[in-house]
């Protein structure tokens, strides 16, 4: 008898972890707090993004792991942020690929102008080759890329004027992102772009030092751009992805279950943010014309004599991105057109 109640005990317990959530489950989760660092608004959608991952990472290890999340740039711009994700004095950090171009010259594979013609182009590469190879190569610079996310097409704002052909550009004093591809691009496109770190650019808006500025609808909205700029063109020139990346020397020190819930908290912010965005995107136009903003779309021939001015940044920089990294890139685009 005592044995047949041992067993029965034995059973119970068995069953009783089995019903366990999985993140119990899969512990034991040491308690842990993190930082995560973000430039933008926390409605932007890599903000809401980051809360979702935040609270992912929370119900998976029952409360455990602790992301503690810091909004328009409260800890630096992108920049420092990254710096110091790669000594270990900061954990996370949701960030646009463009900002490790420097770093890592292949990065820049992704702000090639004109690039993607839509978000299923962007998530083919992001997912398939090319993004894994960028991947591998955030490692050797102390990084570990959790997830890709998206921040999207950007397109042009100001202050002046409508832009509707390459020739509207002129004579606009343009704030990019401190990214040359960015610059050459609106080069080739007869304009002129000068870099300036996001964190500054409202004010610059506002006081007349820039006419101009160029970002995806989400940005535009959530910065409250509307305020400071007139005209909204839809110019589409470039995709921007963004990633969450982790300090490579803190991950390391992690445990292999807390590296898993990672990689599945950040699976699951790529599917919500994305979706997100796009909501954003599709609601983006409608809402900042409630707000005063005259918007307008670029012609289709007006887009291709774009896109073929543009080339000239596609040949400067293709050495400098890598045969590899053009090649996968280009892959991954047949294989998601059907070529």
């Amino acid at each position: 008898m005592k044995f047949k109640t041992r067993l029965r005990a034995v059973a119970a317990a068995a069953c009783a972890f089995a019903i366990l959530p999985a993140a119990q489950a899969d512990g034991p989760f040491p308690e842990r707090k993190v930082r995560a660092s973000l430039v933008l608004a926390k409605d932007h959608s890599l903000g809401k993004g980051l809360t979702h991952f935040a609270e992912c990472a929370a119900e998976k290890t029952g409360g455990k792991f602790k992301v503690q999340t810091f909004f328009d740039g409260a800890l630096g711009n992108d920049a420092p942020a990254i710096v110091q994700a790669r000594t270990g004095t900061l954990d996370l950090v949701v960030t646009a690929t463009s900002a490790m171009s420097q770093m890592i010259p292949s990065a820049a594979v992704f702000d090639l102008p004109f690039l993607f013609a839509n978000e299923k182009e962007a998530d083919a590469a992001l997912d398939g080759t090319s993004g894994q190879l960028l991947s591998k190569r955030l490692e050797t610079v102390g990084l570990v890329n959790v997830t890709y996310l998206e921040n999207g097409f950007r397109n042009v704002t100001n202050s002046k004027r409508p832009v509707r052909r390459m020739e509207d550009l002129k004579g606009l004093k343009i704030r990019s992102m401190p990214n040359p591809m960015v610059v050459e691009t609106f080069k080739a496109l007869g304009g002129y772009a000068f870099p300036m770190p996001f964190t500054e650019l409202y004010s610059a808006l506002e006081t007349g030092a820039v006419d101009a500025q160029e970002n995806p609808l989400p940005i535009i909205e959530t910065a409250k751009f509307y305020e400071v700029q007139k005209y909204l063109s839809m110019t589409r020139h470039m995709y921007n992805p963004s990633l969450l990346v982790y300090s490579k020397k803190l991950f390391d020190q992690l445990t292999p279950p807390e590296q898993a819930m990672l990689r599945a908290c950040g699976d699951s912010m790529r599917a919500y943010q994305r979706k997100v965005n796009r909501d954003m995107v599709a609601q983006g136009t409608s809402h900042l014309q409630s707000k005063g903003m005259v918007v307008n779309d670029i012609a289709p021939a007006e887009q291709a004599r774009m896109r073929e001015a543009a080339q000239v940044v596609w040949k400067d920089s293709a050495k400098a991105i890598g045969a590899d990294m053009m090649a996968a890139v280009q892959a991954d685009l047949k294989k998601v057109r059907g070529q």
